[in-house]
């Protein structure tokens, strides 16, 4: 019998650690070449990952929820063939016309020429992987590496998180070794690595060290030895018994995967872009009644017709009057560019986090098309199975915060785009028509957009213009 161990993929695009959603296997499963046996959540997108060899589950090395480093071991299997209690270790790289989200895998070479893509959507850094050797470790890292190391490849099921008792700290005048994200959270939390005792392999400081030293520095008097990690599942944080959570004051939640790479983008952008917002109020009626008489319509049955898909109908007309604001800012090279196709964003809610797709070349397609388009990319988003494909490119962004009620805000641009429209809630509101008051379907409409691309003369056309359109949706053809 041989154990072989899947790693966590290099997933590309500077992503360095994925969480696992969900185990679909549990020790004792038999498993096939490709079978599905857990989703992950990378920054981008939830992704399932399958196992390339056949066998039995070994041990799960990881619980749901954990966050795990590219490269660590997160499931041992128990296949046929080879020496006893021999350990080998498998990558999971894709191959190029995988259709799915899911990636298709194949066994790693025992030397590769090149690294392969693991994860659809994502591309992989020519750059070496091997890190750079400490100088004159001192004899107690070197003895402790070098006893560890044999007892891992050994044993049956590598431990989730080894953890080395007594290693010193890093040797002065040496810069600590650990992982970027690593260090931006030793920055965050103000902890000075250098000080940080390491208990990864080689003697990488992991999230765990910065963690322990935090702690430590806020009560040095509790900080206990490391315990050591089960080989089999990890076991679950110790919860507070029900008492002392109920009379808690305050609850920290961890900021991870589409949460966080959302909240630094959103910084980033509102830190970035000068943003300008312009709001208009307007009466849809007549948009209304055009929304319910195009339900009625048999050429469009089974089709999602709703007030969005009309809203962005007209926000690709007024784009097509307007096309300068269809831009994006190159920093690098100091230039406007402007795009000659329209990916039109959709701000979609999901359990877990905000996230943006968008339709493809929407200025290219019919109604029904638009529809259908903007049905599959909810669907995908509330299933949590959007691919990082669907969020790249986007040029301008439809955010609809009517749905809760709201009459309108100032959205945050998505990064790398020119403009966002938020869309209010559509209310009965007395409203001046043909010089009488009446009640009239009315909705307040706000767009923000990057003052680089988009000067104020152009934007409140831009503005206007959808206005108008869904004032008068007949210039839905009028105008097209």
């Amino acid at each position: 019998m041989t154990i072989r161990e899947f790693k966590m993929p290099d997933v590309g695009e500077g992503l360095t650690e994925a969480e696992i959603l969900k185990w679909y296997v549990q020790p004792g499963d038999t498993v096939t070449d490709g079978q599905v046996v857990c989703e992950v959540e990378t920054a981008k997108a939830a992704v399932e990952l399958p196992i390339p060899f056949d066998g039995v589950v070994h041990a799960l090395l990881f619980e749901e929820g954990t966050t795990v480093d590219v490269g660590q071991v997160i499931i041992s299997v128990q296949t046929e063939g080879g020496e006893p209690a021999a350990v080998e270790t498998a990558e999971a790289p894709v191959q190029e016309a995988a259709p799915a989200v899911a990636p298709a895998v194949a066994e790693a070479e025992p030397a590769p020429a090149a690294r392969q893509p693991v994860l659809v959507g994502y591309g992989v850094s020519t750059a070496s992987t091997k890190r750079r050797p400490r100088k004159a470790p001192a004899p107690a890292v070197a003895a402790q590496n070098g006893t560890a190391a044999p007892v891992a490849a050994a044993a049956p099921a590598a431990p989730a998180a080894p953890v080395l008792p007594a290693v010193p700290a890093q040797p002065a005048g040496e810069r600590p070794l650990a992982k970027p994200p690593v260090r931006k959270l030793a920055k965050d939390l103000g902890i000075d690595l250098a000080l940080v005792v390491p208990t990864g392999d080689g003697g990488v400081v992991t999230r765990e060290d910065v963690h322990a030293a935090a702690a430590a520095a806020i009560t040095p008097q509790a900080a206990p030895a490391p315990a050591p990690v089960q080989a089999a599942v990890a076991p679950a944080p110790v919860q507070a018994p029900a008492a002392e959570v109920a009379s808690a004051r305050e609850t920290r939640i961890p900021v991870k995967g589409v949460r966080k790479v959302t909240a630094q983008a959103m910084v980033a952008s509102a830190f970035t872009a000068p943003h300008v917002t312009e709001f208009i109020t307007l009466d849809v009626t007549r948009t209304m009644k055009l929304v319910q008489e195009l339900k009625d319509d048999p050429d469009l049955a089974g089709l999602r017709i709703n007030p969005l898909l009309l809203i962005a109908k007209a926000v690709l007309v007024a784009i097509r009057r307007n096309p300068d604001v269809n831009a994006s800012w190159d920093e690098a090279a100091q230039e406007i560019v402007l795009k000659h196709y329209v990916n039109l964003g959709i701000a979609a809610a999901t359990p877990r986090g905000l996230i943006v797709p968008n339709i493809k070349d929407a200025h290219a397609k019919t109604l029904g098309e638009l529809s259908t388009g903007l049905s599959e990319l909810v669907a995908t988003a509330r299933e949590g199975k959007t691919s990082p494909a669907d969020m790249q490119n986007g040029t301008i962004t439809i955010t609809n915060v009517g749905v809760f009620g709201v009459d309108t805000g100032t959205p945050i641009l998505n990064p790398g785009e020119s403009a966002i429209l938020a869309v209010g809630a559509i209310k009965l509101q007395p409203w001046v028509h043909k010089g009488k008051v009446k009640p009239r379907q009315v909705t307040t409409l706000a767009l923000s957009f990057d003052h680089r691309l988009i000067d104020g003369e152009l934007g409140s056309r831009f503005l206007a213009d959808i206005a108008a359109v869904l004032e008068h949706p007949r210039r839905l053809i009028t105008w097209a």
